[in-house]
């Protein structure tokens, strides 16, 4: 067996630990689908009427639905460091820590498992989407890279919450830096509303959010007709290397979190 075949089938394993929390209690996906419908069936049906935010052609639901896709993305995994620090707690790390598993496996599963949580939410906007007459895209490569753009954002989001646990080491803590980010982190993004409006200060912070990207693969993939603000190869670059950068980072920082 080859380096990469074990390290796949030892981030394999963590996939599966994560995603048996997930089947044995769905309501959290199910509660997580409350935001996004409150954000496109009250906010963006106002917005759509005053037509306060320019769109060019494009219906300002069409441009919104993908931001509102990335939010629940980033809002429910920039909280996954939360359960690390749980299993701390409660000697789960411990054990993961003794197992052959190399840390930077235990951090990809972890990772690719906020991602299929991910692309579970997205069934839930795609299907409000669809009830609002949002015009989708269902062009399979299309959906594909939609998909893409789910897993690569919520992978980095986690690692990135993950390395905020390793550094606090505190529930309470962890909480509060958490609800910093994501507010701050959604608005300075393209997601409701274009970069072009923007002041030149939010454009700099705009530029720099891998959220911006995430968003900008989401609208040119899941619209149809989307406008692309980057091209689609630097939208999937900056989302790897970034993704890539915090999983080396977590990795180091991982086995600190069991002190």
């Amino acid at each position: 067996m080859n380096i990469v075949s074990s390290f796949a089938i030892k981030s394999w394993a963590m996939v599966e630990v994560e995603t048996t929390k997930l089947r044995r209690d769905p309501t959290e996906v199910l509660t997580r689908a409350i935001q996004p419908a409150l954000w496109m069936l009250v906010f963006g049906q106002v917005m759509a009427r005053t037509k306060a935010i320019h769109t060019g052609n494009l219906a300002y639901l069409d441009f919104m639905a993908p931001g509102i896709l990335a939010q629940s993305v980033l809002f429910t995994s920039i909280f996954y460091g939360l359960s690390a620090i749980w299993e701390k707690d409660l000697g789960i790390l411990q054990k993961y820590l003794v197992s052959p598993a190399p840390r930077s496996a235990l951090v990809a599963g972890k990772a690719m498992s906020a991602g299929i949580r991910g692309v579970i939410q997205s069934f839930f906007v795609y299907a409000l989407s669809l009830c609002l007459g949002v015009h989708l895209n269902w062009n399979p490569v299309a959906l594909l890279g939609g998909v893409l753009a789910i897993i690569l954002g919520a992978a980095f989001f986690s690692t990135f919450s993950l390395i905020i646990a390793c550094i606090v080491k505190s529930r309470e803590r962890f909480m509060g830096i958490g609800q910093v980010l994501t507010m701050p982190l959604f608005f300075a993004s393209n997601a409701i509303y274009p970069i072009e409006m923007m002041p030149s200060w939010l454009k700099v912070l705009s530029q720099l959010n891998p959220l911006t990207y995430q968003v900008d693969l989401l609208r040119s993939t899941m619209i149809v007709g989307g406008p692309q603000g980057f091209p689609i190869g630097v939208d999937l670059l900056v989302l790897a290397i970034s993704t890539l950068v915090v999983v080396v980072i977590a990795s180091r920082l991982y086995p600190g979190l069991a002190q």
